[in-house]
């Protein structure tokens, strides 16, 4: 057998209408299209459901496949643990999906369960199917599965694991992406709001409607975390599971009242395509993203590259390159190497003045200690190589300021310090759009408390990516 469809849903607990009282109608476009998708789902009569949601089991570098017969949960949660939903698990689909991933090295299956009661993202969009079926006379069996703070790339693969699962063990399965929108709708909502809110919501929706699926894999890191949102990572496991299916794309409904976006997606999978190779195209993309990167960077940025591809390959600390522009050899200067990986932070260390011989010396040795030493991530391996980026930071000399009024976040890097504890904050980062943020997140660095008594340092730098 095979996916047979998939959709894509919110999981507001306010849309249940003993939690809503009444607040639920606001909603009623969502609820609308809610029930309208799983009468559809109901119609194809499936075996099996396959739901991920990011309110269950969420590791880094791990996806969690929920593992036993059966299980339950209630909202509690949200001061209603009279509410329960019960599920009965397809437990040969769990196992063979994790087989499947164990043979090819891939990181999923059912370890570090901590907590096995049902999430609300699970058990939501399982509250209206179940009820679905049941007009129908109908049941089906669940597979929950968390999400990861992996790459598109690996949500894609594992759907495309649960797809091959779905047609050698037999099963009539649909895919269920839990998951809502931006959460910075609006600034009387209760996250407030960001610009990206509004613009991610738009590509979201029009992504989904006409299953644009490269699109969606291939979203602004800066746009989703900027949106705060929720689901995206349930979408990208969606898309590979339909991998290769042409695909009927239907967006029923959007809503936002709340300031958090609801939207409701009905995919589905028709005949074989080739053509709908997303994941392959996807590769293609990120290599032909990496390599312009790669093309633009300054010398700066190439030693850095350098170092940690020579340190992680061969454990052998660079010499500085004869070709080196001279001023990397006679000046001196403190210097920070940040890595990045599929747009998330991999790795940042430096030094606030210089502790080298020359810069060059100070950018080889704290790329290799970026990628090797940050105390955050573990060290890179080899085959992280070709994925990473690099940017280096010149620090100019600090100079102490009276107050923060003298810090502009995009102008200046912060350093705070309490007798013998120090943070620094560089400047002009990508979700820092405020000096008291900046201070803040400075502080918490440094081990720093929100009202100990601090002396402000400021400091320019020279952006090399």
């Amino acid at each position: 057998m095979a996916i047979l469809a998939a959709a894509a849903v919110p999981h507001p607990p306010i849309i249940l209408s003993a939690i809503g009282r009444g607040e639920e109608k606001r909603i009623q476009k969502t609820i609308d299209a809610y029930r309208e998708t799983m009468r559809r789902i109901a119609a194809l009569r499936p075996d099996t459901a396959i739901i991920t949601s990011p309110h269950s089991i969420l590791y880094q570098d791990y996806f969690h496949i929920s593992p036993g017969e059966r299980a339950a949960g209630d909202f509690s949660q949200f001061q209603h643990g009279e509410i329960r939903i019960e599920a009965e698990y397809d437990a040969p689909f769990a196992k063979a999906l994790a087989a499947r991933c164990a043979r090819e090295d891939f990181p999923a299956g059912f370890l570090g369960e901590r907590q096995a009661a049902l999430d609300h993202g699970t058990m939501i969009p399982l509250a209206f199917l179940q009820e679905a079926l049941e007009e129908a006379e109908l049941s089906v069996r669940v597979v929950r599965i968390g999400l990861s703070g992996l790459s598109a790339g690996m949500h894609y693969r594992l759907g495309q694991y649960i797809k091959e699962c779905a047609d050698q063990i037999g099963r009539r399965a649909v895919f269920i992406a839990s998951g809502d929108l931006s959460h910075k709708l609006l600034a009387q909502g209760p996250y407030g709001f960001a610009k990206e809110g509004p613009v991610f919501d738009a590509l979201a929706c029009e992504s989904l409607g006409k299953g644009d699926f490269l699109r969606l894999l291939t979203v602004a890191p800066a746009l989703a975390d900027g949106a705060a949102e929720c689901g995206l990572r349930s979408f990208w496991v969606m898309t590979g599971a339909l991998d290769r299916r042409a695909v009927e794309a239907e967006l029923l409904s959007y809503e936002g009242p709340f300031g958090v976006g609801y939207g409701v997606a009905y995919l589905k999978a028709g005949a074989a395509d080739e053509a709908r190779n997303i994941g392959e195209q996807l590769a293609a993309h990120e290599a032909k993203r990496l390599s312009a990167i790669r093309a633009k960077e300054d010398a700066l940025v190439r030693l850095a590259r350098l170092s940690l591809e020579t340190y992680a390959k061969s454990h052998v600390m660079v010499s500085p390159p004869d070709d080196l522009p001279q001023e990397l050899m006679e000046r001196r200067a403190g210097a920070f190497v940040s890595i990045h990986k599929d747009g998330k932070l991999r790795g940042c260390i430096g030094t606030i003045l210089p502790t080298r011989g020359s810069l060059a010396e100070e950018i080889i040795h704290n790329a290799v200690s970026a990628g090797m030493n940050d105390p955050r991530f573990e060290a890179v391996k080899p085959k992280e190589l070709p994925d990473l980026v690099y940017d280096v930071d010149v620090l100019a000399e600090p100079e102490p300021i009276d107050s923060a009024g003298e810090l502009d976040v995009r102008r200046y890097g912060v350093i705070v310090q309490s007798g013998d504890r120090r943070g620094l904050l560089l400047p002009d980062l990508a979700g820092v759009d405020t000096v008291e943020e900046q201070v803040r997140i400075a502080r918490r660095k440094g081990n720093i408390g929100a009202c100990e008594k601090v002396q402000l340092w400021r400091f320019e730098v020279e952006r090399h990516v």
